[in-house]
């Protein structure tokens, strides 16, 4: 095994995937904690004037308590080096947690005890389905009141298609929780609370006897159904999970801390390491070649002090080393890696060396955008991210004139971000450029950061397209002479959107001219768009 490759194995990067509310930047937060990357819970509830999520740096994510953007979280645990990539959970930035997923070998699907498989979370797995990314499922909120265990589980199956088989199983009914019989450890594990969930929570191994001494009822039928569950074939399967078959499970309260510990060590365990990845003429990328490394992500002015551009990039293949000099695949320009680090909320940390699957944020890349491949020697690309589709339209203006200048390099900033799709067009002009998102709170965001960042308050006239397709230029020429529909140029790749008013008008436009190019970007194609 050479070194690179050695390095690899010790490598386990993951998003954790959910529902907003779920408690994912808890969850988040829990991990950091256990693992000692952090000494106390950001999010310690109940408190007035509590912290904030340390993962959550954006004035708005603050605000209103959800994620926004994506954050890369670096941490050591048992000899291994964590890469946690956290990633938005409401439905409006799915855009940005599908680049996200690119990156990543393995998620942690987190459920709610009372709810289940929520909406948002039934197209975050259809993502990982796509991909065929291993998932982990952790059922989080097992201290209130909630669903049945094996109730859930009949859910998991149904709507994902895998089969769950539980690691741990819970002891005590939802808002009763005392521990968990460990199924694959075979012990038994109970779990004690810690004030405000700021700190580790205790856990005490117990024996048979003590359980049935000190937890009566509810250890008598968490042993009954952990024996129905092995009857019944209920087992983890290396391979099965792998192959994206089968899912492992966790129950456990990630704001108590209870069960975060054995979550780590089930990812140790069970996740994948980096695997050689596939280049776009379907070619496997070796662990041991010469650097390749994907941009996922693009992020402005993560700090405010120093108004930056933070690319993080997913090593591929080979060893990262501060300085070296790469290749920009898109434009075949050198690229300098003198400013690399590792990012934990607002706090950073300088990189000088990474392996396969560790997150590298490349500082001041303003030449980077998502999707774009770095290398080192023989040239390599990996294949494009894909757009969503966007469904909701606005016009954006400055509202005030001398303001032109920083309007146009904060849209053009954003539209390299990937934080909103920037579409134009002759007739409008660059001075009313249309912003297409996937959910309208994407356009909260624009005119937050358009405001605080580059100082240049905008007016957001709202159109009335819902649809969007690629075109060419052949139909163009047609689709502009119509009425309730658009052509529009994407600025990021140049390509042709027809925009509508809706499916009837659409459909309707294609009655009247057969032949026309009209092809269905990613939310069209299966995949967890909105109209998917």
């Amino acid at each position: 095994m050479s070194a690179v490759t050695g390095e690899a194995a010790r490598r386990r990067t993951f998003a954790v995937i959910s529902h907003p509310d779920a408690g994912k930047s808890t969850m988040t937060e829990a991990l950091a904690l256990h693992a000692s990357a952090i000494t106390q819970a950001g999010a310690v509830h109940g408190k007035a004037g509590r912290r904030g999520v340390t993962s959550d740096w954006m004035e708005m994510e603050r605000a209103r308590g959800i994620s926004i953007t994506s954050a890369a979280l670096r941490f050591d645990y048992r000899d291994h080096v964590f890469n946690l990539v956290d990633t938005p959970g409401h439905a409006d930035f799915s855009e940005d947690t599908y680049r996200v997923l690119a990156a990543v070998d393995c998620a942690v699907m987190l459920l709610d005890a009372a709810k289940g498989m929520e909406p948002q979370t039934m197209k975050l797995f259809e993502v990982c389905r796509h991909r065929r990314i291993p998932v982990i499922t952790f059922v989080n909120k097992w201290d209130r009141p909630g669903q049945e265990p094996l109730e859930l589980l009949d859910e998991i199956e149904e709507r994902t298609g895998l089969r769950p088989t539980p690691v741990t199983w819970p002891i005590g009914a939802a808002g009763n929780f005392h521990g968990v019989v460990d199924r694959l450890e075979d012990r038994i594990v109970r779990y004690t609370r810690t004030p405000g969930g700021a700190t580790k929570a205790l856990e005490t191994e117990l024996t048979p006897e003590q359980a049935a001494a000190e937890l009566g009822d509810d250890w008598a039928r968490a042993g009954e159904e952990a024996d129905l569950l092995a009857a019944i074939g209920a087992e983890h399967d290396q391979k099965a999970f792998e192959a994206h078959e089968s899912t492992p499970v966790l129950f456990g309260a990630a704001l108590s801390n209870f069960g975060v510990a054995r979550l780590l060590d089930v990812l140790v365990d069970l996740a994948p390491a980096p695997a050689p990845r596939l280049d776009v003429e379907a070619a496997a990328r070796p662990l041991d070649a010469p650097f390749s490394g994907l941009v996922f992500k693009v992020q402005a002015n993560m700090d405010p002090a120093h108004r930056d551009r933070i690319a993080f990039v997913r090593v591929c293949s080979g060893r990262f080393e501060r300085g070296m000099v790469l290749t920009h695949a898109a434009t075949g320009r050198p690229f300098a890696t003198k400013y690399a680090q590792s990012v934990f909320g607002q706090e950073r940390a300088t990189i000088d060396e990474a392996y396969p699957g560790d997150v590298v944020g490349l500082v001041n890349a303003t030449a980077l955008r998502p999707g774009d491949t770095l290398y080192e020697g023989r040239p390599v690309e990996f294949p494009p991210i894909p757009s969503f589709a966007p469904e909701h339209f606005a016009v954006a203006r400055s509202r005030s004139t001398a303001k032109a200048k920083q309007f146009r390099r904060g849209i053009d900033q954003l539209d390299g971000e990937g934080v909103i799709q920037v579409l134009r067009s002759d007739l409008r002009g660059d001075q009313a450029p249309v912003l297409a998102a996937v959910g309208p709170m994407q356009f909260e965001v624009v005119q937050h950061r358009l405001a605080t960042e580059f100082g240049a308050e905008i007016v957001l006239d709202r159109l009335d397209y819902t649809l969007a397709l690629r075109t060419d230029a052949e139909s163009a020429e047609v689709l502009r002479r119509q009425r309730g529909a658009e052509v529009l140029t994407r600025s990021r790749d140049q390509a042709l959107l027809a925009v509508f008013t809706d499916q009837w008008r659409m459909r309707s436009i294609q009655r009247e001219h057969e032949g026309l190019t009209l092809e269905p970007l990613i939310a069209g194609q299966g995949l967890p768009g909105p109209s998917a």
